[in-house]
């Protein structure tokens, strides 16, 4: 069934400085496809926004983020939330679906620093600032002489800190910084081979309400394909590994020069004395997001036999049949 152009349309975003930026992307997007459309943004402050004093890990997780954008969806206030690809949950309310994967930025966490060029140049017992226990893990296991500690709040608070002294150097996603146009303070971009990223970062995606097959129509030309199969894989690793901001777990997918899609993920313990790895790759046809997500099931599966779900905090689900 083919829908009429939209008339109006409402995107529900969080208010911080980079959120409001995805969203006002979407909706610039979506003002070229449908020019007589009516684009407007619903800016909320997510429990996640307000929990500034304790990690994400302690206070439940990646939901905090978008539990109030998918109240808005679930009344009618909004059609649409943009959301980092990263924060959102593996397995969505019922009722909830991914309408749409927006073409991916920098997927690369990102060294900050006014004072050193890179994490090799920091000296013994400098403080680097994450929010991440992906990233602390990372850190403690290949610069153990440094000291991590947490960072939260928005983009531009955890600059903030970092240039009133409180940290040597912060990490950060790359995407953000280059999405605000800070791609200036970076002083360098990580590699993917020392610190893995998380599921979907440098993602957007748009979540919707299901049973509004009028809004997937109009949301297809956003749609990214290539970007689409990675983040599958990734997210379907971390789902089957109860991913959460309660493990260290990274998950990468990019297509080689051969056409494979080729994946990289680790899991390992808050204290990063253990950490497990594994990797594959396949031939994956373009819109097969299920041949995506076997491949990241079998990746899974390698970390699981491993002893990957030992690894999962007990509150995390545990379910082996991946």
């Amino acid at each position: 069934m083919n829908f009429a152009a939209p008339e109006t349309l409402v995107i529900a975003s969080r208010e911080s400085r980079l959120a409001m930026w995805q969203a006002e992307h979407v909706r610039d997007a979506l003002h070229k496809l449908y020019p007589q459309c009516h684009v407007s943004i619903l800016g909320m402050t997510t429990r996640g926004d307000q929990i500034l004093d304790r990690s994400l890990a302690k206070v439940g997780g990646k939901g905090l983020f978008v539990k109030e954008l998918e109240l808005a969806l679930a009344d009618g206030r909004a059609d649409l939330a943009v959301h980092s690809l990263k924060d959102v949950p593996m397995q969505l309310p019922d009722g909830f679906t991914l309408a749409a994967v927006l073409e991916r930025e920098d997927p690369c966490d990102a060294f900050v620093s006014n004072d050193y060029d890179s994490l090799d140049a920091l000296p013994a017992g400098a403080v680097v600032g994450t929010s991440s226990l992906r990233r602390e893990v990372s850190l403690r296991a290949r610069y153990p002489h440094l000291q991590v500690a947490p960072l939260r709040g928005n983009l531009d608070t955890r600059l903030g800190k970092l240039d009133r002294g409180d940290f040597a150097a912060i990490i950060l996603a790359a995407a953000g910084l280059k999405r605000l146009g800070l791609g200036g303070r970076i002083r360098a971009i990580i590699p993917t081979e020392a610190s893995l990223p998380a599921a979907g970062q440098g993602a957007l995606g748009i979540e919707v309400r299901a049973g509004r097959p009028e809004i997937l129509q109009w949301l297809a030309p956003l749609h990214d394909a290539n970007t689409t199969l990675a983040v599958s894989a990734e997210r379907a690793v971390s789902r089957a590994l109860g991913g959460s901001c309660q493990v260290p777990l990274g998950a990468y997918a990019e297509f080689s020069p051969q056409g494979e899609l080729a994946l990289r993920a680790f899991i390992a313990s808050t204290d990063g004395a253990t950490v497990l790895r594994a990797q594959g790759a396949g031939r994956i046809a373009q819109g097969d997001v299920a041949g995506a997500e076997a491949l990241g099931q079998r990746v899974a599966q390698e970390l699981i036999d491993a002893g990957g779900l030992a690894l999962v905090p007990p509150s995390e689900p545990k379910d082996a049949a991946v």
